[in-house]
């Protein structure tokens, strides 16, 4: 995909939804990070539901090491892999606790030392939290880097690589947001809804399947 087409690819999403945010909810930068640590191989809606009790107790790293891992595991044991993320979470709120001042760091280096948090929680993290320019490839950001033409990799690195290269400057924090948004409702992985797509015709994508 040219630059021309690229920048008209995001001109036409962010036309559609002009403030995307992440539909994980919570009420600050930490419940965010144990959100989208939570969130691997679960869906939004899930985590979301495990945590509406939990975070109206637990806002701090220092109050979820206080409820500990079993307590946690109460609150979270509908999400896959519960007890693994659970060890995790009381993990990353110690380091917090003793290393940051209870605080999260904007930094992906500190923030992929912590347990359970990968390149692609840190780039929620920043992006969300911080406002950072990054892009956070998950399956639906891969799929529709690929299937589009936007951005092709073997790798969700690779893809996130060819994003950093190539989305244009008004777009660049909200492109993740976007581009989840678009492979979760409309750039689905069975069956693309290329008939209501806002972008098809600049897609590389064929052959486009129709409404039924």
């Amino acid at each position: 995909m040219n630059k021309a087409d690229q920048f008209e690819f995001f001109r036409r999403l962010a036309e559609d939804n002009p403030a995307p945010e992440t539909e994980l909810a919570f009420g600050n930068t930490y419940q965010l990070l144990v959100a989208v640590v939570l969130s691997a191989q679960a869906t939004d809606v899930g985590v979301n539901k495990a945590t509406r009790a939990l975070f109206r107790d637990v806002t701090t790293p220092q109050q979820m090491v206080a409820l500990g891992e079993e307590g946690l595991k109460q609150h979270i044991k509908t999400i896959g892999l519960f007890n693994g993320k659970a060890k995790n979470v009381i993990a990353l709120s110690e380091i917090l606790v003793r290393d940051h001042g209870g605080e999260v760091p904007a930094d992906r280096d500190a923030l992929t030392a912590l347990p359970g948090v990968g390149r692609k929680t840190a780039n929620v993290v920043m992006n969300c939290a911080f406002g950072a320019e990054t892009f956070a490839v998950d399956t639906h950001i891969f799929r529709v880097g690929n299937r589009t033409g936007l951005a092709k990799g073997k790798t969700p690195l690779a893809v996130e690589k060819q994003l950093e290269q190539g989305v244009p400057a008004p777009f660049r924090v909200g492109a993740h947001h976007w581009l989840i948004l678009h492979g979760r409702y409309i750039c689905k992985a069975r069956r693309p809804e290329c008939w209501r797509c806002p972008v098809a015709d600049l897609c590389a994508f064929k052959p486009k399947s129709e409404a039924r």
